[in-house]
C-alpha cells in the first residue's frame, strides 16, 4: 500500500523538547483530545487553533529532547499532525513516535528549506519530500516495510494483534 501525505506546514526550531512539546503541568489529563489541546502552547499558542488533519510539522536538530514520555508524539499525532521531518530526533522520541504511529523523517535540507505554511507532499514509499509551494524536493530515507506496517496499523501494539490474526487464519 503507498503511503502519501500533504499537508500545509508548522515550524520550529532546534532543540524542542517534550515539556515544550506538551507541559508536564497536562500530564494529568487521560483524554487524549483533551491533553492534545495543550499541544506546543508553550512555544506556539495559536498551534492548535490552527492546526488541521494532515498538517506536517518541521523542526530542526534534536526534536523531541528532554524526558521520554509518550504523550508528546502521542499529542502531535492526535493534533492532527500526518508526519514531523526534522534535521535529527532524540532516540527516544523516535522510537516512541514510531511506536504509537506517528510518521518522522529526518531530512537536513528539508528542515533548511521548508518555511512555516509551505505546503508539503512526502512519499514514506521514495522518501521524497516535495515542496508544492517553492516547486523543491529533498530526499529522506524512506520507511523499511515493517515501519510502515506499523504506522499503517496505527502503532506497534496494532500492528502485533494485526500480526497474530492474520498468523492464526
Amino acid at each position: 500500500m503507498h503511503m502519501e501525505v500533504k499537508g500545509s506546514v508548522h515550524k520550529y526550531g532546534n532543540n524542542v523538547d517534550t515539556d515544550v512539546i506538551i507541559p508536564a503541568r497536562y500530564l494529568n489529563i487521560a483524554d487524549k483530545k483533551e491533553l492534545a489541546a495543550h499541544c506546543m502552547e508553550d512555544i506556539d499558542p495559536t498551534f492548535v487553533k490552527t492546526v488541521k488533519p494532515g498538517d506536517i510539522m518541521v523542526g530542526g536538530q534534536n526534536f523531541g529532547c528532554g524526558s521520554s514520555r509518550e504523550h508528546a508524539p502521542m499529542v502531535i499525532l492526535e493534533s492532527g499532525i500526518s508526519c514531523v521531518i526534522a534535521g535529527s530526533f532524540a532516540h527516544i522520541f523516535y522510537r516512541n513516535s514510531i511506536n504509537i504511529g506517528l510518521p518522522i523523517l529526518e531530512c537536513q535540507e528539508a528542515c533548511e528549506k521548508i518555511d512555516a505554511g509551505d505546503n508539503v507532499k512526502i512519499d514514506f514509499d521514495t522518501g521524497i519530500i516535495t515542496n508544492l509551494t517553492k516547486g523543491e524536493s529533498y530526499t529522506a530515507e524512506p520507511f523499511p516495510e515493517f515501519i510502515k506496517e506499523i504506522i499503517q496499523a496505527g502503532g506497534l501494539l496494532a500492528s502485533i494483534k494485526l500480526r497474530q490474526g492474520r498468523d492464526s487464519a
